[in-house]
């Protein structure tokens, strides 16, 4: 098994460069997840540690080998796409051995890693089945069964589960997850616009906004120390809130003026940046309805979003853009206009500045 090193990999398509020099490492081990909005190029890494794409500049290594010129068919990688790609007239069994037989492979070693494989997938009551006699998941787990047989250096996925329905693509997860922890060895790389996916699969999430890397980190890193606004706001759902506010005293704590409130936050910020206005950031999670009114933020409610296990509720607020969504569990009801005071926990709370820098990182 081998690890992927990316140095200062740049991608362009004429005069429009679309990865704007990656610097990126990925342990041998590692199960890596890219995640980022549409056309932030997510895709476009991933195939270019496949060979589908060509390296405009800089440097691509699988091991210790550079690859920018090495064909895709010799890279050592298995890759996993959203569209099965699966022979229909071929068995499950077929299917998964088909790569080993175009590579003359002995029919005992085909015939071995092929059930090996099936036993990982739980596919081995289905060798004998045609795709059509298979649902989504199960022909998913095919095609990764087939990428599996190859005994690649590196897995690649693009968004393997985003044709599932949402129970196939639970099931599907699961699956993988299982698979992840049955190949510890194995280096894999995720691509996925789904944040529940990347949340429960990554050892590490790679966050991509127009070309550039936004942050890497663990899953929970990136949930309770955001780098900045973007990652912010993009992990996490319901997206964080946030508010323009000023600092009124800077240091190890900081108060700051959000409208007509002041609260002090354990929250070290620069000292020069008293009198600077700044972003003040605070999830759904960890905002509550004061009881007794006095809240930090006032409002009034406009949608409740009932879902049974939590209950969203938005609130308009006199100086916010958008509305502020609170997250409260089990079920809680609220008329439309209802005037709320909402609460934050300092401790939650997230400071930017002007340019969307979190002051932690500063």
């Amino acid at each position: 098994m081998a690890g992927v090193l990316m140095k200062n990999i740049k991608k362009s398509y004429g005069a429009t460069e679309v990865i704007h020099g990656i610097d990126l490492e990925i342990k041998t081990g590692e199960f890596v997840v890219f995640v980022g909005p549409s056309g932030c190029g997510k895709s476009t890494l991933l195939r270019m540690i496949a060979g589908l794409e060509t390296i405009t500049s800089g440097d691509m290594y699988i091991g210790d080998e550079r690859v920018n010129d090495i064909p895709p068919s010799q890279r050592g990688i298995a890759m996993v796409f959203q569209s099965y790609a699966l022979y229909p007239h071929m068995t499950v069994f077929d299917n998964m051995a088909f790569g080993l037989k175009i590579a003359k492979r002995p029919k005992a070693e085909i015939e071995k890693r092929v059930r090996e494989a099936a036993e990982i997938l739980r596919l081995t009551p289905y060798l004998e089945r045609l795709p059509k006699a298979l649902s989504g998941g199960q022909r998913q787990r095919v095609a990764i069964g087939r990428a599996i047989v190859r005994d690649p250096k590196v897995f690649l996925f693009d968004e393997p589960l985003s044709n599932l329905d949402a129970a196939l693509r639970v099931a599907t997860r699961i699956e993988i997850a299982k698979l992840k922890e049955s190949m510890p060895d194995t280096t894999m790389v995720y691509v996925t616009h789904d944040q529940v996916e990347a949340m429960t699969l990554a050892d590490r999430i790679v966050v991509l906004s127009a070309g550039n890397i936004e942050q890497v980190g663990a899953p929970i890193e990136l949930y309770e120390r955001p780098a900045n606004l973007f990652v912010a706001q993009f992990i996490g759902s319901p997206a964080m809130n946030v508010q323009r506010a000023k600092i009124e005293k800077a240091g190890e704590h900081t108060t700051i003026a959000l409208g007509r409130h002041r609260a002090d936050l354990p929250i070290p910020s620069p000292a020069g940046m008293a009198g600077q206005e700044i972003h003040v950031g605070v999830r759904p999670e960890d905002l509550t309805i004061a009881s007794n009114g006095d809240g930090l933020i006032d409002g009034r409610v406009n949608i409740v979003e009932s879902l049974g296990e939590v209950t969203n509720v938005y609130v308009d607020v006199e100086n916010g853009p958008e509305p502020i969504v609170v997250k409260l569990p089990g079920v809680q009801r609220f008329s439309r206009g209802e005037p709320v005071s909402l609460m934050a926990q300092p401790a939650k709370m997230h400071l930017f500045n002007e340019s969307g820098r979190s002051l932690l990182y500063l």
